[in-house]
């Protein structure tokens, strides 16, 4: 009989119950090991990231409470100086602890180095915000204004390697091209059915999937490729159906650019054995599909009774046929 050590608790149970039944391990230490089984540490790692993350939001969340309650007394100087020695004070930690820049991914240097980068992302957009909207340093172009944050959130996005200010300078670049196209009295307005904000979000939609294609195949941060594919698929099928349903005497050609575009990603979720691109794209299709059906059938001259009720057998088998459909793909995908 061996004496196994404590330290190999690790392992796996079933081999040392295999171990001991063929007399190789003696009952003692069975019952260490299934003890330390029993009682072993588990990984706090996802909750103390979400209480870091909230607490991010929270002070973020906190500044601008602060600013809204006690704008008459404490005064605008002094609040963006506040924000401003935030946002420094963050900046300056992450130069000081980020590791060199590499095009492959670069790991955090500790565990607090990403929380901190997006605070000092975080306060800048305010800081910038706070001085258009108070002291309207940049005036009527408002496209400067999400301009400028845009270039640094990217800039900090590739040289400190962090994914979600990668989101939030995409967000900002899809900003800065809505308002760049985008005469005022829109913006005063709200009324953003316009035709160049359709062209625009799809050419946008076709520029971030093209830098997600260059970010993987030049390998240049080639883990942001999902966020730029993921934020121009929606943009680009968002646009797509905003102009099926804008451009009304047309929408047949829009249709068959979205299904072009479904053609697409269905391959890509093929290549790279992806169920998140053939669900979305799926799921856009049939958005498009039913809506060229409804207008198919209320533009005809029958829209009886028994068009209700064929449109409504429509929604129920095709609902139906795509869940099969789904299923189906998952497995082959799985397969592959």
């Amino acid at each position: 009989m061996v004496s196994i050590n404590i330290l190999f608790y690790k392992m796996n149970l079933p081999l040392f119950e295999q171990l001991h039944a063929g007399g190789h391990v003696s009952d003692a230490s069975l019952q260490k090991i299934k003890a330390v089984q029993s009682n072993k540490l588990f990984s706090v790692h996802w909750e103390f990231k979400a209480m870091l993350y909230l607490g991010v939001l929270l002070l973020s969340g906190g500044l601008s409470i602060l600013v809204y309650k006690n704008i008459d007394t404490i005064g605008h100087q002094v609040i963006l100086f506040v924000i401003a020695a935030v946002c420094a004070g963050s900046f300056f930690y992450c130069f000081k602890k980020k590791l060199p820049y590499s095009n492959s991914k670069v790991l955090s240097p500790d565990s607090f180095f990403d929380y901190i980068l997006l605070l000092g992302c975080l306060t800048f957009i305010t800081f910038v915000g706070y001085l258009q909207f108070q002291y309207n340093v940049f005036g009527n172009r408002f496209g400067l204004a999400t301009f400028i944050p845009m270039l640094v959130l990217f800039f900090t996005a590739y040289y400190f390697d962090h994914l979600g200010v990668h989101s939030m300078a995409i967000t900002t670049l899809a900003a800065w091209a809505g308002i760049a196209v985008t005469p005022a009295r829109i913006l005063q307005k709200n009324d953003f059915n316009s035709e160049t904000i359709i062209i625009t979000g799809f050419l946008l939609g076709l520029c971030l999937i093209a830098a997600g294609y260059f970010s993987a195949s030049k390998k240049i941060k080639q883990h942001f490729e999902f966020t730029y594919s993921n934020f121009g698929t929606h943009i680009l099928f968002i646009s797509t159906l905003a102009g099926m349903f804008h451009f009304d005497t047309i929408y047949l050609l829009w249709f068959l650019v979205l299904g072009g575009i479904c053609y697409y990603f269905y391959r890509k979720a093929i290549a790279e054995r992806s169920f998140y691109y053939l669900l979305i794209g799926s799921l856009y299709l049939y958005t498009g599909l039913s809506y060229c059906i409804i207008r198919l059938i209320f533009d005809s001259a029958d829209t009886g009774i028994g068009s209700i009720y064929g449109l409504c057998l429509y929604f129920i088998l095709s609902a139906t046929g795509l869940i099969f459909f789904l299923i189906w793909m998952n497995k082959k995908i799985k397969n592959l």
